[in-house]
């Protein structure tokens, strides 16, 4: 069932058979712990030999690695070897009702449903039903592409966001009496996971109707402070690139199609996918800090007034004697962002702390802001680098070594969130982030795209 206007399909979806151990069966999403190989030597001793979809996915970690074709062709077969014996079961057309506890007590919601790849396009400005909500790196999805385009099968690890605020869309199917399709441990101490069918007439017309009020124009323009301005409705979360590589593949179906109006019909137009209001309370955006390294401190800051007034803004330091008083004095400029057009970012090096004051600021968020500048400034610095750090306590430590310094940014407003992405386009990389990497969401359903 597709209900085009609004980019939906009600999606077929293939579950283990009843025998299968899910928590074995559910691994985390590919793009998590990819500096760390131990974490996934541990998934790799708890699966064993039992069915998982750690066999149809290969973790990020390995991308690159020697054996990586190899490792590709495993998980192919392995796709169809499932297949073949029954181990994935086909469900009737439905989608699924999700709902996510995560190791620190946080209750997600979500609603798994398929999303029309015509409606969404990753080039620098395009505004479609669907959007990136970060630059997508073209680099990244050739290796992508390459599990995908052979795969029968595909595993969403994609959270899509909806900017419902009133809960209208979610949460009262959480009301209905449902038949549940899963609930589980998650490995790793990562949580629980529950899932109930959503397969009834009325229910699926409940979500359609109610996303469709969504993405009325004049509800649309009302909102977000526009005239004339395109529909966005869904914007990426999570697995921006894994979209993208979806995207990738369908344009290339269709280029080669012998039949351009058979092809249209086919199962990979679509991409299954993790929907979740962006208001939902177990949903946490996280700052992610900035570090340059191999620098000068004190030339950087003086190169940066220069970018902003070339920029028509203002850059005034402000410093402090201690990084923790700067860091105090940040919080309580912040108000001061809000009431009037400017951004205040903290910073701290080994001799220098203190704020900046960006008044008259180009771009919406502070975080494209300073990364608009570190882009630029890094490219003329060859032994320069950027690393991008969650914990607080990690910045400060490797700020205060010689010819490093640190920017410690404020975490986005998901108020603020479509609203920005429909007025700036898509954010600077590592804008923010939807929780830690165990919170993210675990592969359990999977869908024929062949």
């Amino acid at each position: 069932m597709n209900f085009t206007p609004i980019g939906l399909q009600i999606p077929k979806l293939l579950l283990p058979r009843a025998d299968v151990d899910l928590t074995k069966w559910a691994v985390v999403a590919c793009d998590q712990y990819t500096s760390q190989p131990d974490y996934w030597a541990q998934v790799e001793a708890l699966v064993g030999k039992a069915p998982s979809t750690l066999r149809l996915i290969l973790p990020e970690v390995y991308l690159g690695a020697s054996d990586e074709a190899q490792r590709i062709a495993a998980i192919h077969e392995t796709m169809r070897r499932y297949l073949a014996e029954g181990i994935l079961e086909s469900q009737a057309p439905g989608m699924a009702l999700v709902e996510r506890e995560t190791a620190r007590g946080r209750v997600r919601k979500g609603l798994i449903a398929a999303l029309d790849l015509e409606h969404y396009d990753f080039t620098p400005g395009a505004k479609t039903l669907i959007r990136p909500t970060e630059g997508t790196i073209l680099e990244r999805l050739p290796p992508r592409v390459r599990v995908r385009e052979q795969a029968p099968l595909e595993l969403p690890h994609v959270m899509v966001l909806i900017d419902d605020p009133e809960h209208s869309v979610i949460e009262p199917l959480f009301a209905e009496p449902l038949e549940e399709l899963y609930n589980l441990p998650l490995m790793l101490d990562s949580g629980r996971v529950r899932g109930w069918r959503l397969d009834h007439p009325l229910l699926m017309q409940w979500v359609v109707e109610r996303l469709a009020g969504l993405a009325s124009p004049v509800l649309f323009n009302d909102r977000y402070g526009v005239t004339e301005e395109p529909v966005m409705l869904y914007a990426m979360g999570d697995g921006n690139h894994s979209f993208a590589t979806a995207k990738t593949i369908w344009e290339n179906l269709k280029r080669h199609a012998s039949d351009p109006a058979a092809i249209m019909d086919h199962p990979a137009r679509h991409a299954l996918v993790e929907l979740v209001n962006l208001h939902d309370e177990g949903l946490k955006f996280e700052a992610i800090h900035r570090v340059a390294f191999n620098i000068n401190p004190t030339l950087l800051l003086g190169t940066m007034a220069d970018f902003c007034a070339n920029q028509g803004s203002t850059l005034t330091v402000i410093d402090h004697p201690s990084w923790q008083a700067a860091r105090q004095a940040w919080r309580e400029m912040e108000q001061l962002e809000q009431r009037s057009n400017c951004h205040t970012l903290a910073f701290t090096s080994r001799d220098q702390h203190g704020v900046l004051l960006i008044e008259q600021p180009r771009l919406t968020l502070p975080v494209a802001s300073l990364q608009a500048f570190l882009d630029q400034y890094l490219e003329n610095q060859p032994e320069a680098r950027i690393d991008y750090i969650h914990g607080e306590d990690t910045l400060e430590q490797l700020s205060a070594q010689f010819g490093n310094i640190g920017f410690y940014l404020p975490a986005l407003a998901k108020e603020d969130f479509f609203r920005t992405v429909i007025r700036d386009g898509a954010l600077p990389r590592k804008t923010f982030s939807m929780g830690e990497a165990d919170e993210k969401r675990f592969y359990l359903e999977c869908r024929r795209i062949i």
